[in-house]
């Protein structure tokens, strides 16, 4: 549902980094701006509680190279990982291109994560949307930590899709661009299909 803007000659796309509360979104965002160049990318909004859990979004627009003369512009929104923010997160999918989903590697937080998946697919599903044809991306994220599920096990339970998938630590980085880039090579290659180039 990308919007194209002829006058400035950009194509702005959405994509959407979606997970339990607490998985690592905001995290992988703040990294993301800390180390992307000033001329690239927009300012960046944040709206945390004291918890430091995301209230609403983040929104930082990242440059990403040209499609036939037109820039790409892509906006990074977080949805808030608490259940009684539902309807938040069904604004913020509202016109998604592409969306990552963190997983939080914790055993503990298994069952968090595929509650989250599974509201993921309803809320895509509310706005027209089917998760198979929406450019998807998984991180697994905190494999830093002692008790973590391993990654066949959490690509058992949430990649039944087959969809590309990265090991993270987004405190750190690892794994934090490599899992934008995916998701943004995925969006374009949509683009250009859906232009017919």
């Amino acid at each position: 549902m990308s919007f194209i803007n002829y006058m400035a000659r950009e194509i702005n796309c959405k994509l959407v980094y979606y997970g339990p509360g607490l998985c690592g979104k905001t995290t992988n965002l703040q990294y993301i701006y800390e180390r992307t160049n000033p001329d690239h990318k927009g300012k960046m909004i944040s709206l945390a509680t004291e918890t430091e859990r995301t209230l609403f979004f983040d929104f930082l627009p990242l440059s990403l190279g040209e499609i036939r003369g037109f820039k790409t512009r892509f906006h990074l929104y977080t949805v808030p990982g608490q259940v009684f923010y539902d309807a938040s997160r069904k604004l913020i999918l509202k016109g998604v291109d592409g969306v990552i989903f963190v997983a939080d590697s914790q055993i503990e937080r298994m069952e968090a994560n595929e509650e989250s998946l599974e509201n993921l697919r309803s809320n895509l599903a509310e706005q027209g949307y089917v998760l198979e044809k929406v450019p998807f991306v998984l991180q697994y994220n905190k494999r830093d930590l002692p008790n973590v599920a391993s990654v066949e096990e959490l690509r058992a339970l949430l990649n039944t899709l087959h969809v590309p998938e990265f090991e993270a630590v987004a405190r750190t980085g690892i794994g934090v661009f490599d899992t934008l880039k995916s998701t943004a090579k995925l969006v374009l290659t949509e683009l250009k299909r859906g232009s017919g180039t």
